[in-house]
This record gives structure tokens, sequence and C-alpha cells, in this order.
């Protein structure tokens, strides 16, 4: 395993110490200033540049997406990879918005995508039905974390600073409810939530597949847990996670289904946790569990279940700001202004 450096504590205390120093009431800035002093800790840097993001988003398909799970058919996968490609998806306008290249990655759609200007690295044809067998083998597994791995690498070495990894994958949020609900000892009912907008219907037939899915893997370790109940982007994002943390970029996260993955990556290597911002809360049942799981506390919180890297991209400018903010700012010392020895 290779291994992943902390972020650097001594600048991150001489960045709390710069924040009582600016020209405002000593923590009057409030979640910002701890946010800006992680992030200066990440970048090793006191007062780093503007942050430069990266928009990953790792698409595949799931075999317990059969079950009605979702809303959706699954074709609408690959129907919403031409989407992207076309810039009509939200993260193709929020993207755009802030500046960020998007790279789409055909992981695991069970559709030819050839014709599409994106990465082709289809590891297969979609995931195994995760309530009858492991969703993954053990060689789907190596390959896709892998995907997600050069993912982070093709990011850093195009110059970005911080990363942003989404998905898209019918039946996806019935594989995450299954893995933060194995991973964090949560029953089928507390960790499964409405998705795509199920219905009642839709929601006890997602809960059960939960259920069915967490008696099969009832005696197998945590660390199975990726292969047996997870999917081949959230796969993809737990490589994209444990690389990036390896190679010092602070990660953003976005909705319910980035976070199981980071959970599992987690799993994996706890060094990756201090990489980790949340960048909002979604209306997903055990979202909030998992970030307090990961020790996280999100910027925002707008009822938001859209997934694609959506929420963390409208949450970028949040930590931009408060970057800038420890950057920029003038001390007391610099602009003249007394009180702040007080």
């Amino acid at each position: 395993m290779l291994l992943i450096a902390s972020p650097n504590s001594l600048i991150l205390v001489a960045a709390r110490q710069r924040q009582m120093q600016l020209t405002k009431p000593a923590g009057s800035l409030g979640k910002l200033e701890e946010i800006a002093c992680r992030l200066a800790a990440c970048r090793n840097l006191l007062r780093p540049a503007p942050l430069r993001p990266a928009v990953t988003v790792f698409a595949a398909d799931h075999g317990v997406a059969h079950a009605g799970v979702s809303a959706y058919p699954r074709a609408v996968t690959a129907a919403m990879m031409a989407n992207f490609v076309g810039g009509g998806a939200a993260i193709a306008v929020l993207a755009r918005a802030i500046q960020a290249p998007l790279e789409l990655v055909d992981v695991g759609v069970d559709a030819d995508l050839s014709a599409l200007a994106i990465i082709h690295a289809k590891v297969a044809a979609g995931s195994r039905d995760l309530r009858i067998e492991d969703a993954l083998t053990a060689a789907d597994l190596v390959q896709a974390k892998e995907v997600g791995r050069a993912a982070a690498r093709r990011a850093k070495e195009a110059g970005a600073t911080l990363l942003i990894g989404g998905e898209m994958g019918i039946g996806n949020s019935t594989a995450a409810a299954a893995l933060t609900a194995k991973l964090l000892g949560l029953d089928a009912a507390a960790a499964t939530g409405r998705g795509t907008g199920v219905d009642d219907a839709g929601w006890e037939r997602k809960r059960q597949a939960v259920a069915q899915a967490l008696v099969r893997c009832q005696h197998r370790q945590r660390a199975e847990a990726l292969a047996a109940l997870g999917g081949l982007e959230i796969a993809a994002l737990s490589g994209f996670y444990l690389e990036g943390a390896r190679l010092g970029l602070p990660i953003l996260l976005d909705g319910f289904i980035t976070t199981s993955a980071a959970l599992a990556a987690c799993e994996e290597d706890p060094a990756v946790r201090p990489w980790l911002f949340a960048s909002h809360c979604s209306a997903e049942k055990a979202h909030l569990l998992a970030l307090h799981a990961l020790g996280l506390e999100p910027v925002l919180d707008l009822g938001l279940r859209l997934g694609e890297a959506s929420g963390a991209a409208l949450a970028f400018p949040v930590l931009d700001l408060a970057l800038r903010l420890l950057a920029e700012m003038a001390t007391f010392a610099d602009a003249g202004v007394p009180g702040g020895d007080l």
C-alpha cells in the first residue's frame, strides 16, 4: 500500500493563529475559518493560491436496478452520459460556472458509448445483483479502483488543486445504502432513502433489496463490503479518493453515494480522512450519519439528492472564498487597526 501523508499540522496551527490576527472579531467567520485552515494544511501553504477544482464523474449500471428500486429505467444511465457530454446536465452547467474541467468516465455502463467523447474505461457492463451475489468480483474491484486512481492522477497532472468526484448510475443509491449500512452497522430501513424519488412501494422494494443483501453479507468483514455491496462507479470513486489523498489533494465529497465510497476508502486506509471535506448534507436518509462517521460537517444543507457532483460544485465557491479570506485579508498589524491584541 502506498503511504498517505497527513496534511501539514504546523501549517494548520499557523493558519489558526493567522485567523486570530485578521481584521475581524475572532471566530466571526464561523465555520469558514476552520475550513480555510484545513485547506491551507492540505495545500501545505499558509496563504495558498485560489483553488483549482477538477470534476470527475464516474458512471456504471447496477444489477439491482432490475428489482425496481429506482424511479427511472436502467437505460437512463447511458442517456445521461450523452446529456453530460452535450452540456445539458446539472453538473455540466455547474462545472462551467466554477470553471472546472469536467471529465466523464465510463467504468461500467451497460451500453455502447464509444461515440461519446469520454474516458472509456469499462470494467464490465454493470455490477451483478447485490441481493443474491457479490456486486463485483475481486478482479472487477481492483480494476475499477485503478480507473479512479488514474483519474486522480490525470487531474493532478492537469493542474487541479482540489478534487470533486461525482457518479451516475441508476440503482446506485441502493448500492450505497447497502454499503453504508454494512460499514456503519445500520439496518436496512435506517440506511435506505428515496433516491430518485421512489414512492412508498418503490421504497419498500428498495429496503427489501438492501435487507436481503445485508443478510447475505452478515458474516462478511467490513473490508469485503465494497466488492460485496458496492458498484463499479462507487469502487472507482473509492480509488479516486485514495489516490487523491496520496497525491496530497483536498477532496470535496458530493452526496450520499460519493460519501459511501469515502467510507470504503477510509475503511481501507484511515489516512484518507483528513483530506476529505463535506459539501452538503443530502436528503438521503443515512447521509448525515455517514458524514458524522467520517467526522465531517457539511457546508450546505439544501435538500439535494441529484448526485452527479452537483452539490460539491455548488459548495466549491464557499471553500474557495474561505481560503481567499485567510490568504488575502489584512491582519490588524498590516492595516494599522487597533484591537488585534484584545
